[in-house]
């Protein structure tokens, strides 16, 4: 699916660099890439040379000329070979050679040397890293990773529809699961009917999604902690069973907390249920430009307190959302800053009995001048099934 360029987007990045007095940015990390030139890559043996001034230059391996033809922004596309029987050096090595000749001429350049994480390719499960090599390339090179964050951070009208499509996808993929989900289940079994309807039905969603990718952590019961992976065990009657997910539709992410429940839920787990829903949603409600973030985790921290899980959760209340599952801003007690419009956020408060068992809620929204808009449809807290 082929996206008009964003404007909006690629000015505000050029508008930072003169701000920072750099004239390129050189960029390999696949959401980077995405980001600037609306290529996603297969490999990750990708880059781009984006230029304060003039057209940017895309770097891809040749096998991925149709896909930079139907994708791609930028009008000059430079192919590398992924084997030369001429040089049979790894495929990144030609990549580097190509960004360094494309970089030749500009003056101050920035890469991205503080970068903690990055999205994956579109194969995903062997994300492609930077070597030694690269940063030795560009050794009087600035960090362009906190200009990237700044502009990553506020979303154009563009990503926000991508991001629609991906939140509508996760959604249709939990109704799905409503209409499908059994007592005796296993959760890898629930996992398999999420999974396979994202990637199913979401390639292809409504004319706009090229690929869609599921990721998923399903926890029944008393399988329900911070960190698991998806195991064996059986839906229960009465028992939530949580829905950690991510859907990835052409390199724009939604990532949700939902649960669902067959028959009607435990008492000990809908009092729980109604507490942290008041959390949360007095969480939503304190959301506005020019909110303190460390002020908002603070107080959402101190709400689960006083609900009786002091040090609840070891995982964040809120992170950013876009070209990554989990991107800046990162609102903490730590560090500073304000919300701002056109953010979008994933806000996700739980509460985790020891043992196992517990609950979380989460959520994506846009922050606007008057609040937040949610951009999934399905609904919060315990959804019941029968």
């Amino acid at each position: 699916m082929g996206w008009s360029r964003d404007d909006a987007k690629l000015d505000r990045v050029r508008a930072l660099m003169a701000d920072e007095g750099l004239d390129a940015l050189v960029v390999r990390a696949p959401d980077n890439v995405l980001y600037l030139t609306n290529f996603w890559g297969m490999k990750g043996y990708d880059a781009c040379v984006f230029p304060r001034e003039g057209e940017p230059v895309l770097i891809c391996l040749e096998a991925s000329a149709e896909d930079a033809e139907r994708m791609a922004w930028p009008e000059d596309v430079r192919f590398i070979r992924g084997y030369h029987a001429e040089d049979p050096r790894p495929p990144l090595s030609r990549t580097l050679d190509a960004a360094v000749e494309a970089a030749r001429g500009h003056g101050r350049v920035g890469l991205e040397l503080s970068l903690g994480t990055q999205a994956s390719d579109r194969m995903v499960g062997e994300p492609t890293t930077f070597t030694k090599a690269w940063f030795d390339a560009f050794p009087d090179a600035a960090d362009a990773t906190p200009l990237l964050v700044r502009a990553r951070s506020v979303k154009t009208a563009q990503e926000v529809e991508r991001m629609r499509l991906a939140n509508e996808i996760a959604a249709a993929a939990m109704d799905h699961v409503r209409e499908h989900i059994r007592p005796f289940m296993k959760e890898a079994e629930v996992a398999a009917l999420w999974q396979g309807y994202v990637h199913g039905a979401g390639t292809g969603w409504r004319g706009k999604v090229e690929l869609a990718l599921p990721f998923s952590l399903i926890w029944a019961g008393p399988g329900i902690k911070t960190f698991t992976a998806t195991g064996d065990l059986p839906v229960r009657e009465g028992e939530p069973v949580l829905f950690e997910t991510w859907v990835c539709a052409d390199g724009y992410w939604a990532d949700h907390t939902k649960n669902l429940v067959v028959g009607e839920l435990r008492d000990d787990y809908a009092r729980l249920e109604r507490s942290l829903m008041d959390v949360y949603l007095q969480a939503l409600d304190s959301i506005r430009p020019g909110a303190p973030m460390a002020e908002f985790d603070r107080s959402v921290r101190a709400g689960i307190e006083e609900m009786g899980y002091p040090g609840q959760p070891t995982h964040p209340i809120c992170h950013g959302i876009g070209a990554r599952a989990h991107e800046p801003p990162y609102p903490h007690q730590a560090g500073g800053g304000e919300f701002a419009e056109g953010m979008v956020l994933a806000v996700e408060p739980g509460c985790y009995w020891e043992g196992g068992g517990g609950l979380r809620v989460e959520d994506n929204f846009l922050v606007t001048a008057g609040g937040l808009e949610k951009l999934s449809p399905f609904p919060d807290g315990v959804v019941r099934v029968g």
